[in-house]
C-alpha cells in the first residue's frame, strides 16, 4: 500500500498535470484569461516595502571590459573584489533597467531580464554577509532607483553573498489570465540566466541551491510574514542562488545555506500593487501549492562551445539586449550564424530535461524545414520513438559544426507556424523559429516540483538565445502563445511524454523609428571607472 506522503505526492502530480492541461490554448479558445483590459489600471511594476532603509547603489556596468566569450564558457576573467560597487553592477546588469521607451505620451522601462509581456513577476532579494560595504541581513532589490532596501539586519551563519527570487503571479495573471502560471515560471528561468550572465561578466559564479524547499527559501527573504503584506499581494518564493565570488569560484562540491533568521527586526511594510483586481484565478495557486517543495541542482553553467565567440563586450550585450517586435521576412541567417547559435544552446541543453526543434525559414545553404535538436544521444532514441515514425531523421552535412542536428521534413513552415503560435507575424518572418519540448512524464518519478524546473531550464536556454542574437546583430522574441497540442498533433505525439513549452523567434529585428530610447536612470550616469 501506499504511505500517506507517497499518496499526497501522487496527488500533487495530478493536479500540476490538471493545470497544465487546462491551461493549454486550442483552435477554438484560449485558455481562460480576461475579458478586457484596463491598461489605465495595470499593476504597479514595482514592490517596495514602507519604512524599510533604503541605500543607493552605484551604475558601474560602464567600465567591465569582459569579452562576450565569458558569458558562454569561451573567456574566463578574474574575479572582482566583492564590494558595494561589485554587487550593484551585478544587480544592474541582472535585474536593472536597460532603457526607457518613449512614444508620444507613453513611456515604460526595459530590464535587463526580459518577461512576457513586460510585466515582470520576479523580485530579487539579497542575502549578504561580510560583503563590503553592504550591511549584513535581507535586501530587497529595488529597480527603479537602483537601490537596496534592508528587510532585515541581522549576521549571517556563514559569509557570503545570495539572490533568492520569487514571483508575484498576480502581475502576470492581470493580462494572461489562468496561463500566468506558466509565464511566471519562464520569466524566472530567464531571470536565473540574467543573473548567470552578470556573475559571468565579472569573474563570479552562480550556483542554485538544492536541496532546500521553496517553504525554507520564503523564510529566508521574509515572504511567510504576513503581517508585512497584509492587502498586498504575496510573493511566491522561488529559489536562492549562491554567488561565489573568490577565485576559486565554480569548485564547490556543496553549496551553503543561510540559516532562517530569527523573525524579529524585520522593517518595511510591502505596497498595494493593484487596488481593484478585476478577476481571481485559483487554478494558478492550486498550481503553485502542488508544485511547492524541494529543489533541485540546476545547471546555470554549461560546457563552451566550439564555434568562436562573437567579437563583443559583455556589458554591452546585456545592456542593449531587446525584444523584438517585428522581423524582415526576407533576411537570410548565414549558415555559420545558425551554427553559432546551435552551438551555445546545446550546452544548455545537455544538463537540461529539454529538446529543441528549430523551425528553418531562411538558413543560407540549408533547406527550409523541421529540424530537431536532442539534448544527447541517449534522448534522441527516445524523442525519436515518440514522435511521428514518418519523420527523417537525417544528418545534416553542411552543418559539421553541429553534429548532433537532424533534418525531420522538409518544407516551407512560415504558414503553419504563424497560426500555431497564435497568428503572431514574427514567428514566421524570423529566420528561425525554435520549440522547444520538455519530458513532462518524468514529473512521476522526479516530483511535481519538476514543473517549475522545465520552464526554469527553458527561460535559462531563451535567455542564452537573446544574448547570441544581440551578440550576433540579430534580435530574438520569447513566445509564450501557442496551441500546445497542434503543435504536438503536427510532431506526431500521441500522449504527454513530451510537451510544447516555450517557442522563440529569431531573426533581423525591424526598428521602430516612432519610439524613442532614454536613459534608464536620468541624472545618473554608468561609471566607465576600470575595475
Amino acid at each position: 500500500m501506499l504511505d500517506i506522503a507517497e499518496k499526497d505526492l501522487r496527488k500533487r502530480v495530478r493536479t500540476v498535470l490538471a493545470y497544465h492541461r487546462r491551461t493549454k490554448h486550442r483552435p477554438d479558445g484560449y485558455a481562460a484569461g480576461p475579458g478586457t483590459l484596463d491598461w489605465d489600471a495595470q499593476p504597479c511594476p514595482y514592490r517596495h516595502f514602507a519604512g524599510a532603509p533604503v541605500t543607493s547603489l552605484p551604475l558601474a556596468s560602464g567600465g567591465i571590459s569582459t569579452p562576450f566569450a565569458a558569458l558562454t564558457g569561451q573567456s574566463r576573467v578574474a574575479a572582482v573584489i566583492s564590494d558595494r560597487r561589485s554587487v550593484g553592477a551585478l544587480l544592474e546588469l541582472s535585474f536593472g533597467l536597460a532603457a526607457v521607451k518613449e512614444y508620444g505620451p507613453d513611456s515604460w522601462a526595459l530590464r535587463c531580464n526580459p518577461s512576457s509581456g513586460n510585466l515582470h513577476p520576479t523580485e530579487a532579494y539579497v542575502l549578504a554577509g561580510g560583503i563590503g560595504a553592504i550591511a549584513d541581513g535581507v535586501h530587497h532589490y529595488r529597480p527603479r532607483e537602483h537601490a537596496l532596501e534592508q528587510r532585515l539586519a541581522t549576521r549571517l551563519e556563514c559569509p557570503g553573498l545570495w539572490i533568492g527570487l520569487s514571483s508575484i503571479q498576480w502581475r502576470e495573471a492581470w493580462k494572461y489570465g489562468e496561463r500566468a502560471f506558466r509565464y511566471c515560471q519562464l520569466d524566472l528561468g530567464h531571470a536565473l540566466g540574467a543573473l548567470t550572465a552578470a556573475c559571468d561578466a565579472l569573474g563570479w559564479r552562480a550556483h542554485v541551491v538544492p536541496g532546500i524547499g521553496t517553504g525554507k527559501v520564503g523564510q529566508l527573504l521574509g515572504l511567510d510574514r504576513t503581517q508585512d503584506f497584509g492587502r498586498a499581494e504575496r510573493e511566491e518564493p522561488e529559489v536562492l542562488v549562491r554567488i561565489e565570488t573568490g577565485p576559486e569560484a565554480g569548485s564547490l562540491d556543496s553549496v551553503p545555506v543561510p540559516a532562517c533568521p530569527d523573525d524579529t527586526g524585520w522593517t518595511g511594510v510591502a505596497n498595494l500593487l493593484d487596488p481593484h483586481p478585476m478577476y481571481r484565478w485559483p487554478v494558478i495557486e492550486a498550481a503553485a501549492e502542488a508544485s511547492r517543495g524541494m529543489i533541485e541542482s540546476i545547471a546555470l553553467h554549461a560546457g563552451a562551445p566550439t564555434v568562436p565567440a562573437p567579437q563583443a563586450r559583455a556589458a554591452e550585450i546585456i545592456l542593449k539586449r531587446r525584444s523584438a517586435q517585428r522581423y524582415a521576412r526576407d533576411h537570410v541567417l548565414p549558415r555559420g550564424t545558425f551554427a553559432r547559435v546551435l552551438d551555445s544552446v546545446s550546452q544548455l541543453l545537455c544538463p537540461s530535461r529539454l529538446h529543441l526543434l528549430a523551425y528553418a525559414h531562411n538558413v543560407e545553404g540549408l533547406d527550409r524545414g523541421l529540424y530537431a535538436l536532442p539534448r544527447d544521444p541517449a534522448s534522441q532514441l527516445r524523442l525519436r520513438a515518440a514522435l511521428d515514425s514518418d519523420l527523417a531523421w537525417q544528418e545534416v552535412a553542411v552543418m559539421p559544426e553541429v553534429p548532433a542536428l537532424r533534418l525531420l521534413a522538409k518544407g516551407d513552415f512560415r504558414k503553419l507556424v504563424r497560426a500555431l503560435t497564435c497568428h503572431q507575424a514574427i514567428a514566421a518572418d524570423a529566420c528561425v523559429t525554435f520549440c522547444m519540448l520538455a519530458e513532462l512524464d518524468d514529473l512521476e518519478s522526479a516530483g511535481p516540483w519538476l514543473y517549475r524546473h522545465l520552464h526554469w531550464q527553458a527561460g535559462l536556454i531563451g535567455h542564452r538565445l537573446y544574448l547570441e542574437a544581440e551578440a550576433l546583430g540579430l534580435g530574438g522574441t520569447g513566445i509564450g502563445c501557442f496551441l500546445d497540442d497542434e503543435v504536438h498533433r503536427l510532431l506526431g505525439l500521441t500522449d504527454e511524454t513530451f510537451q510544447a513549452i516555450y517557442h522563440f523567434a529569431l531573426g533581423r529585428a525591424l526598428v521602430d523609428e516612432r519610439i524613442s530610447s532614454a536613459p534608464a536612470y536620468p541624472g545618473r550616469s554608468r561609471s566607465e571607472a576600470p575595475w
